[in-house]
């Protein structure tokens, strides 16, 4: 299998543009679902986090939420949504959007309610309004937490976007369900490969925009300086005088 998984990979044919096989139209295939998914989560979360964490109020829905999101099945889901609506992406989509919700907004919540209270109150003394202060303040603070929920969506929606084959749609996911019906595993397993590849590069790749974009005063890294030259102090002993002669 090994051999197979190596020359699956490394055959050119597999690697060029168009035809149901090939592995670069999957994976922009898979990573426009991807996009697609967490850009409308992202929507719908990031509102509703920053709005349950600046109030304190609907607190619950955040709590729940989490708990949802980890119990449901997605493979079940869309095929129920597929019942429901028929065949298409919108089922896919809508089953996505679902799952990488409660990442985003669980980090949002809790990324803005574990701002220092005073912090919050300094901000309120110096005449900032409330939504000054969400967003001059508890948006910034608490960016790293938001931004690992987004991180997280991504992954969660990468791997599981695979499933969205088995009701018709493309993605990496037809390598996986066209491999178990041709019995040609190593099909299977390429396909496994590069889903795991891909997660990882765009984890990498997010990875630097959180790091970019995050202040390193929050994210509490060292912000490395260029030494500097020291300069020598101005001596203070007194100037030799002159010997009488």
């Amino acid at each position: 299998m090994n051999d197979g998984l190596f020359s699956y990979l490394l055959d050119g044919s597999h690697w060029q543009f168009g035809g149901t096989a090939s592995i670069p139209s999957l994976i922009l295939t898979h990573l426009w679902y991807t996009i697609q998914a967490v850009v409308v989560a992202a929507a719908i979360a990031l509102p509703l986090g920053l709005y349950i964490g600046h109030t304190g109020r609907l607190s619950f829905i955040a709590i729940n939420a989490a708990n949802a999101g980890r119990s449901l099945p997605t493979l079940g889901l869309i095929i129920l949504l597929v019942v429901l609506m028929g065949r298409g992406f919108l089922p896919v989509l809508i089953a996505l959007v679902i799952l990488a919700i409660p990442p985003i907004l669980t980090t949002t919540y809790a990324g803005i309610r574990a701002v220092d209270p005073a912090a919050i109150d300094a901000a309120k003394g110096m005449g900032m309004r409330p939504l000054q202060v969400l967003f001059k303040l508890e948006v910034p603070m608490a960016l790293p937490l938001i931004s690992s929920g987004l991180r997280n969506a991504l992954l969660q929606v990468i791997a599981t976007s695979t499933v969205a084959a088995y009701v018709g749609i493309g993605g990496l996911g037809r390598l996986l369900v066209d491999g178990i019906a041709l019995n040609a595993y190593e099909r299977v397993v390429a396909g496994a490969v590069v889903v795991a590849a891909l997660a990882i590069v765009v984890d990498l790749v997010a990875a630097l925009v959180q790091r970019s974009v995050i202040s390193p005063g929050i994210s509490g890294r060292r912000v490395s300086r260029r030494p500097t030259r020291s300069t020598p102090a101005p001596s203070t002993a007194p100037a030799p005088t002159g010997q009488p002669g």
